[in-house]
């Protein structure tokens, strides 16, 4: 009888991240997480203007760039909600958004350099970011391993 007590009913997925979250646990958005999300925040704003103004305004000189830039944009707005909310779904999310930022950043920071031609205007992610001072390159490594250290727990 006092076994039949302990036994709790399964929950769902919502409910089990909702309570992680009240226990601080499976959660990106504490401690020098807050920071990263501040500066993925900084950094969907700036892309997002940037590509917009590009786009609306010189479209026609570099095309391929100033759509590499909003999707770059895109990429960083993904992350950056998706490292502000707790629970697995969201993490599996902060993952793929911060992996795809990282091989963007490799890709087109080598094609930008091996190949200027092709990249006539530069975007967020040209010669691995080096306009916006090799942040870009720097903060998926961040994002990776401020992700590994608060990843959910397996249950």
């Amino acid at each position: 009888m006092e076994e039949a007590r302990n036994v709790k009913a399964p929950r769902s997925e919502a409910s089990r991240a909702k309570a992680d979250a009240k226990a601080g646990k499976d959660t990106r958005n504490t401690g020098p997480g807050r920071l990263l999300i501040a500066v993925y925040a900084v950094f969907a704003i700036s892309a997002t203007a940037r590509a917009g103004y590009q786009i609306l305004t010189k479209f026609s000189e570099a095309p391929f760039a100033y759509l590499l830039s909003a999707f770059a944009a895109l990429v960083y707005v993904v992350a950056t909600v998706s490292l502000a909310k707790p629970g697995r779904t969201w993490f599996r999310i902060s993952l793929a958004a911060v992996l795809v930022e990282l091989v963007g950043v490799l890709v087109v920071g080598a094609l930008s350099a091996v190949d200027s031609v092709a990249f006539p205007h530069e975007t967020v992610w040209s010669l691995f970011g080096r306009g916006y001072a090799f942040i870009p390159l720097l903060l998926p490594i961040l994002g990776l391993v401020w992700l590994y250290r608060r990843r959910p727990r397996r249950q």
